[in-house]
């Protein structure tokens, strides 16, 4: 397809965790005019942290579990629908988030402390499950093996931990640093955001009841986070998490796990140069009722 429309390209397999990033590094310095990934959100994010700062644009076909980036620009998860709409797609400049963490070891360039991403980094519950999910399961199920893993969670304990936003404390068992309002292919946690925004919408979940969560997904699936005592939701450009020495809280970046708090997480405008379906920018979400508490910031209804 891409073929008949006059572009010649070179396919480059990747050989295991890792090497996405160190592909698109090397072939950014040999001068590639544009870089395709052809994978899920997790390879994506390799490739991000091989070309961010550089002025070539990525292209997405999508072909892993969730495809939460192509959802999010409606790129559909086929490969053969997203090359279709590459001849008419728009060079958006957009920031990048990266993150700071302590406890993630990895020998792949990409992989150190800081780390980018496009989408989101979540702490807490959802890294939790992203920690311990069953490879297995993973490659047989898709995305429902992470559904299975979080109703596993019902009737456990979720340990809090502190977040640090606007010079104000939080606490939260489980936080979204989100720049897409997309969430695993089957949720909008993030009702206002864009990938446009040099910031993130931040989604905080109060409490150490497992069961609490029952009543928030059902919130969310209703589209009234934004009223259920116990979320907060507020934009800010940077967040650190913190939690006491005895405590093991995970992070994820993109759907892959990223070590455990204490961590950082900041906003880094003019990163990337992302390819996007033509309208998208005019397809920005409309923003949601405010808060009494705090109509700058907050959605978090008053306590």
């Amino acid at each position: 397809m891409l073929g008949a429309r006059g572009m010649t390209f070179d396919s480059i397999a990747t050989t295991g965790p890792g090497h996405a990033g160190e592909i698109a590094r090397q072939e950014v310095d040999r001068g590639a005019e544009l870089i395709l990934v052809a994978g899920g959100d997790g390879t994506i994010n390799e490739a991000v942290n091989g070309m961010a700062f550089s002025d070539v644009p990525l292209g997405i076909l999508p072909a892993g579990t969730a495809n939460v980036l192509a959802n999010e620009m409606g790129l559909g998860n086929t490969m053969e629908r997203a090359a279709a709409v590459l001849p008419d797609a728009i060079q958006e400049r957009i920031a990048l988030g990266t993150i700071s963490t302590a406890g993630y070891a990895s020998t792949s360039a990409e992989q150190v402390s800081p780390r980018y991403f496009l989408m989101m980094a979540g702490v807490g519950l959802d890294a939790d499950i992203v920690y311990n999910i069953n490879p297995r399961l993973k490659e047989a199920t898709g995305k429902v093996a992470y559904w299975i893993a979080g109703f596993s969670k019902v009737g456990q304990r979720i340990p809090e931990f502190t977040v640090r936003a606007n010079d104000r404390d939080y606490r939260a068992s489980f936080a979204l640093m989100s720049r897409v309002r997309n969430y695993g292919g089957d949720l909008e946690i993030a009702p206002t955001i864009s990938l446009l925004d040099d910031e993130f919408e931040m989604v905080l979940f109060e409490g150490e009841s497992s069961f609490g969560f029952l009543k928030y997904m059902l919130s969310i699936v209703v589209h009234q986070q934004h009223t259920m005592r116990g979320i907060t939701i507020l934009r800010t450009r940077q967040a650190v998490f913190s939690a006491p020495p005895d405590s093991k809280i995970h992070v994820q970046v993109d759907g892959e796990y990223a070590g455990v708090i204490p961590a950082r997480v900041e906003i880094v405008p003019n990163a990337l140069t992302l390819l996007m379906p033509p309208g998208f920018r005019a397809r920005r979400p409309a923003s949601v009722p405010t808060s009494v508490n705090d109509p700058a910031w907050t959605t978090s209804p008053t306590r």
